[in-house]
């Protein structure tokens, strides 16, 4: 039988003056959980097109989660093997 896992990532995202702030969280069963951080900033020159800060903040903040999961692994990996481990993308 295979052994299935569900990991949720859920995340917040707020507007403040004209930045647009995200935060990533890991919920699993295994591990501390987990937060990656985004911010997105409006160009003056640029619309105001909300959606889209949301969308830059929201994959720095997963693409920041993803680093820190790494990290982790990295760190499970060297206690396991007692060997120095660096996990890349």
């Amino acid at each position: 039988m295979t052994d299935t896992k569900r990991w949720t990532v859920e995340i917040l995202i707020a507007e403040v003056d004209r930045r647009t702030y995200a935060e990533a969280q890991l919920y699993d069963e295994i591990s501390d959980d987990l937060v990656g951080t985004g911010l997105a900033r409006l160009n003056p020159a640029d619309p105001n097109v909300p959606e889209i800060g949301d969308e830059i903040a929201a994959a720095r903040a997963l693409t920041d989660l993803g680093r820190r999961l790494l990290t982790t692994a990295s760190g499970d990996l060297e206690t396991v093997t007692g060997e120095k481990v660096l996990l890349t993308h």
